[in-house]
């Protein structure tokens, strides 16, 4: 049996150790399953996760789930940061845990479960300290953080000060909300997903907005655009978002669920 280690959020464990780890979507081709890493000698490399992780919020903090996979257990193992060269597809999981630890250098790589984790394929959850791992990439440090809106974490300390200093030409302040609601406006009824999609990206890098101007887009025919309508006023604190998700929430489409699901968590 090879040994895997899963980091997530403290506040999942009732669940993990109740019914197993849910498959959920990862990437751009809406794969389903787990990542997880093998258990090594060091528990540094083990563990190297963890401050990455941690940037972007957690409930409780975070644990440590590891896992046993039987041995023949097709996986996806790559390194987060580079394409097929570095892919190995479909590989027995003893194999997966073999080349990682041959490796000099195993930090950045994860493997991928496209399945969802049993119950008795847990075989033990603990806390972990969050004090392990680099954080951005590795060797990160020293290196000029990037500000934009994707690698940046809302709230984190020092991201303010951090955005004030370098600030990104692709990312800067959205444009004001009477602009973006034009723009909403006139990508007609329903409206172009692609137009619909773009203005919701920068309605989603305010902190509120006009809520009741965009209520309407959670009945747009595109999955696509309700999806982004949830990313985006999902952490707004303006009256009626909570109503908006629980109607979300209901969505014929696993990807709209799990962007509820998401941001409430993030909530």
């Amino acid at each position: 049996m090879a040994m895997f280690v899963h980091l997530t959020s403290a506040s999942n464990t009732q669940r993990i150790r109740r019914a197993g780890i849910r498959a959920e979507s990862h990437g751009t081709d809406g794969a389903r399953g787990v990542y997880c890493f093998p258990v090594l000698r060091s528990y540094t490399l083990t563990h190297q996760w963890l401050r990455e992780l941690a940037r972007f919020g957690s409930r409780g903090g975070l644990v440590a789930v590891h896992i046993r996979l039987a041995d023949d257990q097709p996986v996806l193992a790559a390194h987060y940061g580079e394409r097929k060269p570095s892919r190995l597809t479909d590989v027995p999981a003893a194999e997966a845990v073999r080349r990682i630890a041959a490796l000099d250098d195993p930090r950045g790589w994860e493997v991928f479960v496209a399945r969802a984790i049993r119950p008795g394929e847990v075989h033990r959850v603990r806390p972990a300290p969050q004090v392990s791992g680099w954080r951005y990439r590795p060797d990160a440090h020293g290196t000029r953080p990037c500000t934009c809106f994707g690698c940046r974490i809302r709230g984190e300390y020092g991201s303010q000060r951090l955005r004030e200093r370098l600030p990104h030409p692709l990312d800067g302040p959205p444009p004001p909300a009477e602009t973006l609601l034009a723009r909403v406006a006139a990508a007609g009824d329903p409206g172009d997903p692609a137009a619909l999609c773009d203005a919701l990206y920068w309605f989603g890098m305010r902190r509120r907005g006009p809520l009741a101007r965009l209520a309407h887009l959670a009945a747009h025919p595109d999955p696509a655009v309700r999806d982004a309508l949830a990313r985006a006023v999902g952490h707004w604190p303006s009256p009626g978002v909570a109503g908006l998700l629980d109607g979300l929430a209901g969505d014929p489409d696993p990807g709209v669920r799990e962007a509820v699901e998401f941001v409430r968590a993030a909530r």
